[in-house]
Order: structure tokens, then C-alpha cells, then sequence
């Protein structure tokens, strides 16, 4: 049973890179890291989070490395609902960044903490 728990999480379906807002704040202080909202740049200009810098997930392989050019960078990736950050966790894990971490259920579950 052990075995198999372990190879469940090396396959990376548990990780504690998918965190709250309150820990995901802790991180963003603590590494000066970039809090990135992967929506629409709509949706980002109608509301976002205080810091955020906005990439739309579907420009985000030709803009980052722009934007955040050392990968060793930490980044916390949200959007609405958590769908979208986390396939933008996956492609920046993909693209090489190392310390991506995704803001789960996204920004409508944490407006009352605004």
C-alpha cells in the first residue's frame, strides 16, 4: 500500500505546489516572487489581485520569458476558477521555471479576503 501511495505522488498528482491565498501571499513575501493572473486581459483590467502582473494563458509561451526571464523565479499563477493557472503551472514547469506554484480554486473563491 506504501509503495503505491509513493508512486501516486512521484507522479506528481499530490503536491504542495497548489496553495491558498493566505500561503500563497506567505510565499510572495518571503521570495519577492511574481504573482501572475494568466485571464483575459479583460477580465484582468475589470478586476485582479493588488501586484499582479497579467499574461493571457493562451500568449503565455511567447511572453514570459520577457517578463520573468530568470526561471528560478517564484511564481504564483491564479486566474478565475484555478482551471487555467493550472495548465500555466504545467507549461511553465515545461518551459523550465522551477518554482511555479498555482493559486487553487482562483480568484472568485478568495473575494471575500480581499
Amino acid at each position: 500500500m506504501l509503495k503505491k501511495i509513493k508512486e501516486f505522488l512521484n507522479r506528481g498528482i499530490i503536491n504542495d505546489k497548489e496553495v491558498n491565498l493566505k500561503k500563497a501571499k506567505e510565499i510572495l513575501d518571503k521570495t519577492n516572487g511574481v504573482l501572475l493572473d494568466v485571464r483575459s486581459h479583460q477580465e484582468y483590467n475589470e478586476e485582479h489581485l493588488p501586484g499582479a502582473i497579467n499574461i493571457n494563458l493562451y500568449d503565455l509561451k511567447k511572453e514570459i520569458t520577457d517578463k520573468i526571464k530568470n526561471k528560478e523565479t517564484t511564481i504564483v499563477v491564479y486566474c478565475s476558477c484555478g482551471v487555467r493557472s493550472k495548465k500555466a503551472k504545467e507549461i511553465l514547469e515545461e518551459l523550465g521555471y522551477t518554482e511555479v506554484y498555482n493559486l487553487k480554486e482562483g480568484l472568485y473563491c478568495y473575494r471575500k479576503e480581499l
